[in-house]
């Protein structure tokens, strides 16, 4: 890990860092608690009151836009800008243009929550919002990609610290997928058409899709992982050369996997069948961060017992994991075949948004606030125990329940009778699926419960005066 000189942080633009941090929280808990009325609507079908825009179908993809790009997005402002600050040890460049960033990535969230319940979406899964709004994300994120680029221009250090090659690889990829993927022929203010079609339409959407997640979701919160697990450890990163090893065969190889999700589609079966290779060979960089940031707690695992924000880390990193093993076997055509279109691909999204997404993003917060206001520790770390064991329960309820849910679904599906005829009615597979949809809205409920007291945590962390908590003993 790198030394960072004595600075304070008068020397550094906290001010944007503060905004992002806090308003990850806010949307934490907006994103989950639309996350959790969807859920209850599985169950409770008349929770949508008769009302279109509360309809699951126009709220399935506000949760999914604001936990990613108002929660997670948020975090990873809030994180890279920072970072980049402390490890090129330079205030960060243009500082107009880093707060145009913040209003202008709140002004695309609040446009979201606005147009996503009305019903105006372009269909494509994580890139449903129409083509204004579009165009004010690549606006914004080029903004972002000069103010991050040229911090690390300006550094007064040599070297690039190994977070901001994950930081940048996410900052880069996501603006070309954002750009291709969001290629339209608008016909009104609120409607436009994609600019593919067909079979190369699907297979555009889906290597955005999944490079969302793989740069957006995996790349971006590793540059968080490889700064805060060392941070919070207390100790050097395990080995640097992995660490570079892992960045280039990540980046490299994750840019491929798309057609996974296009399995036995109209796609070209030489596109499918290399999607899925490529996703197999995927797990060996991704095992390699993995065990990386683990093995960084060599002579630092006694302080799992008592520091509830390494476990934060620790146990995202164990899901990260958990998420990069289950997601090549997913890839594979067989055993793609169960698992597509059932809740098994829900259960394994949410290990890696819930498990590894998370619970990384929370941790590196409990680290970052009492940093950016001054304070030794955050107001309450029993709260943050709690809030860990609740994350904790509340994802492998989730995860294990559409586990089940998805196999069960999926052996349904393809039961047949002596004369070919379906065993089960889709009804029928609905209703086996019930009990579990009740599994998951419980779930669901108790993470959605540790965000409101990391809320509360925050609030009370950001109000007590400087003198009532330790002094700051920032390295």
């Amino acid at each position: 890990m790198m030394n960072h000189s004595q600075s304070t942080g008068a020397d550094y633009n906290y001010t944007i860092v503060r905004q992002f941090a806090l308003t990850t929280v806010l949307w934490g808990i907006v994103g989950m608690s639309v996350g959790v009325l969807i859920a209850a609507q599985l169950i409770w079908p008349q929770l949508n009151f008769d009302t279109p825009w509360l309809t699951y179908s126009r709220l399935r993809p506000l949760h999914t836009n604001a936990v990613i790009f108002a929660f997670g997005t948020s975090a990873l402002f809030a994180t890279s800008y920072y970072v980049v600050q402390r490890t090129c040890q330079i205030r960060l460049f243009a500082p107009k243009l880093a707060a145009f960033t913040f209003w202008g990535w709140q002004a695309v969230i609040i446009a979201a929550a606005i147009t996503l319940p009305m019903g105006f979406t372009q269909g494509k899964e994580y890139a449903e919002l129409e083509w204004p709004i579009d165009i004010a994300i690549a606006i914004i994120w080029v903004s972002y990609a000069i103010v991050f680029f040229g911090t690390i221009a300006k550094r007064t250090t040599s070297h690039i610290y190994v977070a901001n090659w994950f930081f940048g690889a996410f900052i880069i990829t996501v603006a070309v997928l954002h750009i291709v993927n969001s290629m339209a022929v608008p016909v009104s203010l609120f409607k436009s058409y994609s600019l593919y079609s067909g079979a190369v339409d699907a297979m555009v959407q889906w290597w955005y899709g999944h490079n969302a997640v793989g740069f957006l979701l995996t790349a971006g919160f590793l540059g968080m992982m490889y700064y805060f697990v060392p941070k919070q450890a207390g100790r050097p990163v395990y080995s640097y050369r992995l660490s570079i090893v892992h960045f280039w065969a990540l980046i490299a190889l994750y840019i491929w996997a798309g057609p996974h999700h296009l399995h036995y589609t109209a796609l070209p079966d030489w596109t499918q069948s290399l999607g899925m290779v490529m996703s197999l060979i995927l797990f060996a960089p991704s095992w390699g961060g993995m065990i990386n940031g683990i093995m960084t707690l060599s002579g630092a695992w006694h302080k799992l017992r008592t520091d509830p924000v390494l476990r934060f880390l620790v146990v995202s990193l164990s899901f990260y994991g958990m998420s990069t093993f289950e997601g090549p076997m997913m890839a594979i055509k067989t055993v793609n075949a169960l698992s597509h279109y059932t809740d098994w691909t829900i259960g394994h999204v949410h290990s890696g948004a819930l498990g590894w997404v998370a619970m990384v993003s929370i941790g590196s917060l409990y680290h970052l606030i009492p940093v950016l206001f001054g304070h030794g520790r955050m107001y309450s770390m029993k709260l943050v125990n709690v809030h860990f064991w609740l994350a904790t329960i509340g994802t492998v309820l989730y995860i294990v329940s559409m586990w089940i849910s998805g196999v069960m679904q999926g052996l349904m599906w393809r039961a047949v009778n002596s004369d070919g005829t379906l065993t089960y009615s889709f009804v029928e597979s609905l209703e086996a699926s019930y009990p579990f949809y009740f599994v998951r809205f419980i779930g669901g409920c108790f993470f959605l419960t540790g965000m409101f007291i990391m809320a509360y945590n925050v609030i009370r962390t950001v109000k007590a005066s400087k003198d009532s908590l330790p002094a700051i003993a920032e390295a």
